[in-house]
């Protein structure tokens, strides 16, 4: 728990149990990212338990990641307590997500996650046009890029994210659990985005989406175009004018 809020689950003995569904969906796009074992480079904006780094860490030996915690003392503590993959495997920056991925060379990672949450929300400034250009730049030309989004219905904030993404990248899904798209209730949206991967669209993704414990949907091409509707892209604030001298 973070400041009362859910933030993450790590099972000590098994980093290949992911308990957040939200999690799970996410993984079933790693899955499918590279061939089954082959080390990947991820950027993880948004540490906190490195829950998903384990996974990957497990999964796919020889990786090569980077945790973004804007929480010194969390960042500290998840190295004191938990058992996670030394750098290089696994390296920990603490500062501002935005501000460290803006440090990274271009072409440099095969998946950028997004989890980063200020209480209960996601902070503005890593939810723009702008940000997300910054994650296209870092990104390989097949990468993925993988951001949680909490809302509520009617999904507002999720549809202007999920704007936001299309209007970056050329190939966009939308997952979560079908309640939650039906806007019965509050929960976690999954965004994955790519330029090139066929990964989203394929029948074997969906197959894994509907047969994880939470049973989700996944929605791609029309569907996903459906679900963003007309809603607005979101863009960083113009800045202001300098003061004029009196």
């Amino acid at each position: 728990m973070l400041d009362g809020v859910p933030s993450s689950h790590v099972d000590l003995d098994d980093p290949e149990h992911l308990e957040f569904e939200y999690m799970q969906q996410m993984a079933a796009v790693l899955d499918r990212l590279a061939p089954t074992g082959a080390p990947i480079a991820a950027v993880h904006l948004g540490g906190a338990g490195c829950t998903l780094a384990r996974y990957i860490h497990a999964c796919r030996p020889g990786s090569r990641q980077l945790a973004v915690e804007i929480d010194e003392l969390l960042a500290r503590h998840v190295r004191e307590w938990f058992e996670l993959p030394r750098a290089p495997a696994l390296r920990i920056r603490v500062g501002d997500a935005r501000e460290v991925l803006a440090t990274l060379p271009d072409a440099s990672a095969d998946v950028v996650v997004r989890d980063v949450f200020a209480d209960a929300h996601t902070p503005a400034h890593v939810q723009t046009l702008e940000f997300t250009a910054e994650v296209a730049r870092v990104l390989r030309p097949d990468g993925v890029y993988l951001a949680n989004v909490a809302d509520r219905p009617p999904l507002a904030l999720a549809r202007s994210e999920a704007a936001t993404v299309a209007a970056v990248f050329g190939d966009l899904a939308v997952m979560a659990e079908p309640a939650l798209l039906r806007g019965r209730r509050y929960g976690n949206v999954v965004l994955a985005a790519t330029r090139s991967s066929e990964v989203l669209a394929s029948a074997d993704l969906a197959r894994a989406v509907r047969s994880l414990p939470a049973p989700s949907r996944i929605l791609v091409g029309a569907e996903a175009v459906g679900f963003t509707g007309r809603a607005p892209v979101l863009r960083d604030p113009e800045p202001a004018d300098p003061p004029h001298a009196g």
